[in-house]
């Protein structure tokens, strides 16, 4: 076999020639290479080293290979080295408006490109795309997406919506590059840049912050108004409602100490005498504050509400508050996590079912 002198002395290798090297050991071994993110240049130029190489002893592949490696040991920091990856680099940490400004100014934008303001875009809104544009343009940014996140939507996307899309795929092949451009173009226009939000929390936190402080019976009265109106906004609201009788079915038996800890004795007395007073819901959640404690204090908690008598309806009311004041502010400092009702439902009904 005619074979090319090997060569042996690295100081007449070029940094391409010993970059070539570096490329092809590592694609020996099965390594990945993310070599599209070089400018295309020289990703030709590195294929024609690749192309030129030769027979290469072993002494000099463990030369260049060390080499390679003490380079990479010496580097300390490898920043973006453009505008473009710095925005890209940064964006997930600045404000959504400063973020999207950048985005519009990054030099492949300006160039025509505006498809990397789409592939930043969250999933979430990437699947707004999916709903509400026409299948075709759905099936062009889909394509244009990098494939992890590709799928993260289309499985998140709805069902028939999802396999119509995937479908469409199929008929892109012969969509120009001036069309995809455009597409690009107006799909970063109209979600690359976050609407004007006139309130911080979504409607059903601040309805469910709103009737957290209301009256039970007007609470409950606009509850089953809403319900009749609107039955998922009213559940999703009923969710983010938490109040003295929702304590039983999502607070952890072991968190009621430390909620209690900080609650005055006598608003803790009240609210357990009102509590046993009231409908089941109530009695429930009062017997469960005092089931989650030792017997001694349960028993001394239940003797000073007894003595207590029959309770104020405003009185109750506020002293119940104070304590489901304490365990939200717990819930919400990540102190405790508070239990999803539907959660446990499903879980029951798997136990169920197993049995």
């Amino acid at each position: 076999m005619d074979f090319h002198a090997a060569q042996t002395d690295t100081t007449a290798l070029t940094r391409r020639r010993k970059a070539a090297m570096v490329v092809q050991m590592l694609l020996e071994d099965a390594n990945l290479l993310s070599l599209d993110q070089l400018p295309p240049p020289l990703q030709l130029t590195l294929t024609r080293e690749l192309a030129s190489l030769r027979r290469v002893d072993r002494d000099t592949v463990d030369a260049v290979a060390d080499e390679f490696a003490n380079e990479l040991s010496a580097v300390g920091l490898t920043p973006p080295g453009n505008h473009d990856g710095a925005v890209s680099a940064l964006a997930d940490h600045l404000s959504p408006s400063l973020a999207a400004q950048l985005r519009s100014q990054m030099d492949s934008v300006r160039n025509g490109d505006h498809w990397p303001v789409v592939a930043a875009l969250d999933t979430a809104r990437i699947i707004d795309i999916m709903r509400a544009e026409s299948i075709a343009v759905c099936a062009v940014a889909l394509s244009k997406l990098p494939v992890t996140k590709a799928a993260e939507v289309l499985s998140k996307t709805p069902g028939d919506r999802a396999r119509q899309i995937a479908y469409a795929m199929s008929q892109t092949a012969r969509v120009s590059p001036d069309t995809v451009h455009r597409i690009g173009a107006a799909l970063a226009q109209d979600y690359g840049h976050p609407s004007a939000l006139a309130f911080e929390r979504a409607p059903v936190q601040r309805l469910g912050a709103i009737l957290n402080a209301t009256p039970t019976d007007q609470r409950e009265d606009v509850l089953d108004r809403l319900g009749a109106t609107d039955p998922d906004f009213a559940s999703d609201v009923r969710k983010a409602i938490f109040t003295f009788k929702d304590i039983g079915p999502r607070v952890k038996p072991t968190d009621i100490p430390s909620c209690i800890r900080a609650i005055d004795p006598e608003a803790l007395a009240v609210a357990i005498a009102a509590a046993l007073a009231m409908d089941e819901p109530y009695v429930a959640s009062a017997e469960f504050i005092l089931g989650s404690l030792s017997q001694r204090m349960a028993n001394q908690i239940r003797e000073d509400a007894a003595e207590r008598g029959r309770i104020k309806k405003d009185d109750g009311e506020a002293a119940m508050g104070e304590i489901t004041k304490a365990i939200r502010e717990m819930a919400d400092g990540g102190v405790i996590t508070l239990r999803d009702p539907d959660e446990e439902d499903e879980e029951e009904e798997e136990e169920e079912e197993a049995i």
